[in-house]
């Protein structure tokens, strides 16, 4: 499929291949598995305070998670940036393997001045390092847990 993504995918097109989804309306599904699974433990029904829970303990990098499908065009989650979708298909090709090495940092929840600090240390040029990351954009991706009445009310509705 990587081939594919990267022939067919510009900024604006998603391939019919490639599944279609909603952060909030998927991470419903999450609190609602959380919140049950937190109010067996608890032997009672926690409500709105496992809900609360989920989104201060999980929601980032869950939302980190579903950008970095997005970008690498796995799946196209409808609030995020449709020019960011397979964008690492597009572009970065002469730094790949530093693209690679800066993609795991982010898995595991880098931010731009953890991958800076990791480059300096190991001696790696610093100005593909900024390009990448100034592509990325890490800061001005995120999006807030605003939707916490609305999840209030579809929890367990799905």
């Amino acid at each position: 499929m990587d081939q594919f993504v990267a022939e067919c995918c510009t900024p604006c097109a998603v391939p019919t291949c490639v599944p279609v989804n909603s952060v909030y309306t998927d991470s419903y599904r999450e609190i609602d598995c959380f919140k049950w699974i937190e109010s067996e433990r608890a032997g009672r029904d926690l409500g709105e305070v496992a809900i609360r829970e989920w989104i201060r303990q999980h929601w980032s990098g869950y939302l980190r998670a579903k950008w970095l499908e997005h970008l690498q065009g796995i799946c196209y989650w409808t609030e995020l940036d449709r020019n960011d979708f397979g964008l690492l298909h597009r572009d970065f090709r002469e730094h790949q393997l530093l693209l690679d090495r800066i993609m795991d940092r982010l898995k595991t929840g880098g931010e731009n001045l953890d991958i800076i600090r990791w480059a300096h240390s190991w001696g790696i040029p610093l100005e593909p390092v900024f390009q990448i990351l100034e592509m990325l954009d890490i800061n001005s991706r995120r999006l807030e847990h605003n939707f916490q009445e609305k999840c209030l009310t579809n929890i367990g509705t799905n």
